[in-house]
């Protein structure tokens, strides 16, 4: 029975040593460490230092692009044709840019949770150690001397000595295990700035990039007044501007032509119909109506001149809606219209969306109201970043205010 009582004090005092080291894995913040843990966030850290060095050598250099359209000015049409073109490419990146900026921030709060978590593990662990060590140095040499010397044979000091080489081994597991956490919080912190370094180094380049974008609309603008002011008459200048006009209606009229066509050929289906509903504004992040349908002084002929639809002042890359149900019919490029969409609503009544930086949608796409079809930009004869919005209705331009609410 005395035996009895000194082996269950034994275990009880065993029992206590652990627990004192055991309470950590119970809280909350409990996590398996292991060394592929912290081989992963070694390798997130690195993928975050090429991606900051990826972004500070990936800019665009506009002064080389500049110089490399130098040669195409002799001809107004293709000189805005490669401009556009590179005007494209610099909204195609900041627009992945600013993708990802989104997912960045993400990771960023996702990390956070995760160095909080691996903290709250390491304090926890710390806190059992403190509890370990001061058990230890009240109870350790007595315990031990205690499970040794009260033995009444020696195959019980060897089964007590097998228990002090667990504690023993304990402990050293709780060391390494607090050594591998605090390095796993070092690295946890390290990946936390990292990303954050991206982060910031991302949204230079959005700004770096959209300054690069406004120079060479800029540099457009410039060189479309320059050549508008080069014509020898005025005259020239008037033709040369009813021309491009012309131009456009062309390309439309034959838009509405083939789009006629096609359903005299499917005129056993059900032709489109227009319910009479309200447009939605297709810029709505427009600043302002920088200029009006109707007839108004040419800004760089001086004569009076019919505007076939409403200027729309946008921020680059903002976005430009579907104004109604509809099919697109067209999703192209013109030197003069830029990127352009034009849109078939039922009954000849047709919308026309031009200037874009970025198409979202192709020929044949089923659209509805409000969906999100192109990007604000300044392609073609364009010196600012806007939307211009025309509406058609049996083959002749209609005000657009007639449709639009508000």
């Amino acid at each position: 029975m005395k035996r009895c009582k000194k082996a269950l004090c034994l275990l009880l005092s065993l029992f206590l040593v652990l627990a004192a080291g055991v309470k950590y894995q119970n809280t909350a913040y409990a996590s398996e460490l292991t060394n592929d843990s912290i081989k992963q966030k070694e390798e997130e850290i690195q993928k975050a230092k090429e991606e900051k060095k990826s972004l500070q050598s990936g800019l665009t250099n506009v002064k080389e692009l500049k110089k490399q359209l130098e040669a195409s000015k002799t001809n107004l049409a293709n000189y805005i044709e490669e401009l556009d073109a590179n005007l494209a490419s610099i909204q195609a990146k900041i627009d992945e840019l600013k993708t990802m900026i989104s997912q960045k921030e993400e990771e960023i709060e996702q990390k956070t949770v995760e160095l909080e978590e691996a903290v709250a593990t390491q304090e926890a662990q710390y806190e059992a150690m403190k509890a370990r060590i001061k058990f230890m140095y009240e109870k350790g040499d007595v315990l031990y001397l205690e499970l040794v010397f009260q033995s009444e044979s020696f195959g019980e000091m060897l089964n007590k000595a097998e228990y002090i080489e667990m504690l023993s081994a304990y402990d050293r597991k709780m060391l390494d295990e607090y050594v591998e956490q605090a390095e796993y919080v070092a690295l946890c912190k390290e990946g936390l700035e990292e990303e954050k370094g991206v982060l910031e180094e991302a949204k230079k380049s959005v700004e770096a990039e959209e300054a690069s974008l406004n120079e060479l609309i800029a540099a457009k603008e410039q060189e479309i007044t320059a050549v508008s002011s080069d014509i020898k008459t005025k005259e020239a200048a008037i033709a040369e501007y009813e021309a491009e006009i012309a131009s456009q209606n062309e390309t439309i009229a034959a838009l509405e032509k083939a789009v006629a066509e096609e359903k005299a050929k499917l005129a056993e289906e059900q032709n489109r119909k227009y319910d009479g509903g309200i447009f939605t504004w297709p810029a709505p992040s427009y600043t302002r109506i920088s200029d009006e349908y109707g007839y108004r002084m040419h800004p760089t002929l001086g004569i009076e001149k019919f505007h076939n639809g409403i200027d729309m002042a946008a921020p680059g890359g903002s976005p430009i809606l579907a104004a109604y149900d509809g099919k697109v019919v067209a999703a192209a490029y013109s030197s003069s219209m830029g990127n352009y969409i034009m849109i078939d609503h039922g009954d000849s009544l047709y919308t026309i969306y031009m200037h874009a930086s970025a198409l979202y949608v192709s020929k044949g796409t089923e659209v509805r109201k409000g969906d999100k079809i192109a990007a604000v930009g300044s392609t073609g004869r364009s010196t600012g970043n806007h939307l211009h919005f025309s509406v058609r209705l049996n083959g002749n331009y209609v005000n657009p205010r007639n449709y639009l609410g508000g």
